[in-house]
């Protein structure tokens, strides 16, 4: 597996990292080390910014992190207290690290910041839960610690990474983006689709990535694909021939571009919100007029191209409105104004409690991909503090260590860590052996050679791999502790034992214990989602083709809704996990799609022109047909998705030419944005060809699978 390169901004911000941590670890090792002379309290000071800055990936700017270390010290006393406590008794400490590792790895379901801060956490339980048992010692364990992390915080202050642009401020850019689209000409289509892509999570920083359960959060996630599905309607829109003046369009568009203008503002400073109901108000009068003219005398009726027009004016200034309810709920927490349809908005009224409560309720289950996680941590450190207590292994610590450094949430990427972490061990074990040998007891050497090891062990570490870092934390291992108590070079041989140790324990739950990550599950979820909203596309055809005077039912989104819910749930858990081989793979582009068929199949019925007076059957049978070919497209992407064979064959959905008299002018335009959605869809799935290489049938129907 090729390494990837880190870019200029990412080695300043490892450099960055790597000079705090040395920084916080030298205030607080050698002042108690050798001013005070409390070697477990230097130790812990030398460990904790260690845990907490180096070995969890806390997201965010350097006040984002501090806030998160200031709010995860107590929890860290409270654990240490714990462990020490624990330590009595190998059986004490293995129960205590089920409960400790399986709780603190569940956390992620609250997001991004207190999953990274879990596994220091869970360290400084490790750390104390080990032999000697020595409760006397707490008062210089708990002060050690939480010196060393106050130290770290007071560097993440002083020499802090420069913080990144919020969702609220990436989805106003976006908004601002659209009001100048919605001037035709004045955006190019491709700036406007590349600002849309901007909004995709995997294009945000994690800290900034709305995770929560709140409605804030939700709102603010909703928002983003309502924004992305605006910029791409207005991109089409730009993309279509010009047509004739069309005032009342003109209109309509002045309304939109004035509400992403207002809802920027609103979203960056909280201001005045746009006018509620206006844009509303202005599609009813639109369609209105629509309808007025449709039913009129057959020379009123505008042009066939230029009710295309109107109805793609329509759908993009409904997206719109999606977008000014998502920001009414993320700025004032709740809608001041009906969310509407409720199926959508589902969480605008329900209490911040009974959300969360939702999220954990709805992830404790085998199909959690966050519980299977933290099962499987659990399990994993459990076990390895079971081994390093039987057998007595010195330095057992560094067992749990790699079992929680190593251990990936797929069996795949767990065995390539593992096998370069031992390689980079042997490495580092030979050095510091012979450093140990060489230089004896001579800790005044071992004092000056710490901090420019540990610089460039927490510098070169991250930038050169696995290996590397194992390598050069060895050295720092052996630096340290020969400055605490007297050593030989046994302490490397311990090392690579120890690691071995757990590294074959890490990679054992890995086998047994849902190899395949939260790849599998994504790729099912959405699977069933586009199956389930496909069968919406007939189902709004039909409706749309019942005769004037006849009943529209409108189909059930319940299911859909549902299938939704589920799907944004795997994909928010899919996220947590390090970028795999699908990284091409536009699941947001999937829950734009769903969410597009939910909102046809909710208001075409309703709202939609009826058919047009020159409408025939055979216009009805083609729309019939073009929404069944839909349906089949979406079944073949899910069958793509879930690896079901043989993969149906691709049905053309998208008509060479639209037909003189179609059934509805507003669901001709639902299918076409469909189909185009679609098409994106699959060429995310389905691997690049290279230069002259001819597309097979068995090329095409390759997706990539967790």
């Amino acid at each position: 597996m090729a390494s990837v390169i880190p870019t200029g901004q990412e080695r300043a911000t490892i450099l960055r990292r790597a000079v705090r941590v040395t920084a916080a670890v030298s205030a607080g090792f050698y002042p108690l080390l050798y001013g005070a002379g409390l070697p477990v309290m230097a130790l812990y000071a030398l460990f904790a910014p260690i845990a907490v800055g180096l070995l969890s990936p806390v997201p965010g700017s350097g006040r984002q992190r501090a806030a998160v270390m200031l709010r995860a010290l107590p929890p860290a006393l409270v654990l240490a207290t714990l462990g020490t406590l624990l330590a009595v008794g190998t059986w004490a400490a293995v129960g205590g690290m089920l409960v400790v590792g399986f709780v603190l790895a569940f956390a992620t379901v609250a997001g991004p910041r207190p999953a990274g801060v879990g596994p220091g956490l869970q360290l400084f339980y490790i750390l104390a839960c080990f032999p000697p048992y020595a409760p006397q010692t707490l008062g210089q364990r708990l002060s050690g610690l939480a010196i060393g992390v106050l130290l770290l915080t007071a560097c993440e202050l002083l020499l802090p990474d420069p913080p990144a642009a919020s969702y609220r401020e990436r989805l106003a850019r976006a908004l601002g983006e659209a009001a100048r689209g919605a001037a035709p000409g004045d955006v190019p289509p491709h700036r406007l689709r590349e600002a849309g892509a901007r909004l995709r999570p995997a294009s945000v920083p994690p800290a900034e990535r709305p995770a929560g359960a709140g409605r804030t959060d939700r709102a603010l996630e909703q928002g983003g694909r309502a924004v992305r599905r605006l910029l791409d309607q207005l991109a089409t829109l730009a993309e279509a021939p010009p047509e004739a003046a069309d005032p009342a369009s003109a209109v309509l568009l002045d309304r939109v571009a004035e509400l992403c203008a207002a809802g920027a503002r609103f979203l960056r400073t909280g201001g005045d919100p746009p006018v509620p109901g206006s844009l509303e108000r202005a599609m009813r009068d639109f369609q209105a007029e629509r309808v007025r003219r449709a039913s009129g005398p057959p020379g009123e009726r505008p042009p066939l191209e230029l009710e295309r027009r109107q109805s793609q004016v329509l759908a993009l200034a409904e997206s719109a409105r999606m977008v000014e309810i998502t920001a009414d709920i993320a700025t004032h927490g709740r809608p001041t104004e009906p969310a509407l349809p409720r199926e959508l908005f589902w969480y605008a009224d329900l209490s911040t409690p009974r959300l969360w409560a939702r999220r954990v309720v709805g992830n404790v289950t085998f199909r959690s991909v966050l519980f299977q996680n933290a099962l499987r941590t659990a399990l994993g450190l459990a076990a390895a503090r079971a081994v390093a207590g039987s057998l007595d292994l010195a330095h057992g610590f560094w067992v749990l260590l790699a079992v929680l450094t190593l251990g990936r949430t797929t069996a795949g990427a767990t065995w390539q860590a593992v096998r370069r972490a031992v390689a980079g061990n042997a490495a580092g074990a030979l050095v510091a052996g012979a450093l140990l040998v060489g230089l004896g007891t001579h800790t005044d050497v071992y004092a000056a050679l710490l901090a420019p090891v540990m610089l460039a062990a927490f510098a070169l570490g991250p930038l050169l791999g696995v290996a590397w870092t194992q390598g050069l934390f060895t050295l720092v291992v052996a630096t340290a502790f020969a400055q605490i108590e007297p050593v030989t070079w046994r302490l490397s041989e311990a090392r690579m034992i120890d690691v071995v140790t757990g590294s074959v324990i890490g990679l054992l739950c890995g086998l047994l214990a849902w190899p395949a990550g939260a790849r599998r599950e994504v790729h099912r979820a959405m699977a069933q989602l586009l199956r389930s909203c496909a069968d919406l596309v007939p189902a709004t055809a039909q409706a749309l083709a019942a005769p004037p005077g006849g009943s529209r039912a409108s189909p059930r989104t319940l299911p859909g809704v549902h299938r939704l819910r589920l799907a944004e749930a795997a994909y928010a858990q899919y996220r947590t996990e390090a970028p795999g081989q699908d990284t091409r793979a536009d699941w947001h582009a999937m829950l734009i799609a769903a969410n597009h068929m939910l909102l046809g199949a909710h208001w075409l019925p309703r709202f939609g022109l009826r058919p047009s007076s020159g409408a025939t059957a055979e216009s009805a049978g083609r729309a019939r047909t073009t929404a069944e070919g839909l349906a089949a497209e979406a079944d073949r992407i899910a069958c793509l998705l879930a690896g079901d064979r043989p993969v149906p064959v691709r049905r053309r959905t998208t008509p060479g030419g639209h037909p003189p008299a179609p059934l509805s002018v507003d669901l001709e335009v639902w299918l076409t944005s469909l189909a185009h959605q679609l098409t994106r869809i699959e060429s995310s799935l389905t691997p690049p060809v290279p230069d002259g290489e001819p597309v097979t049938s068995s090329r095409r129907r390759t997706a990539p699978r967790g």
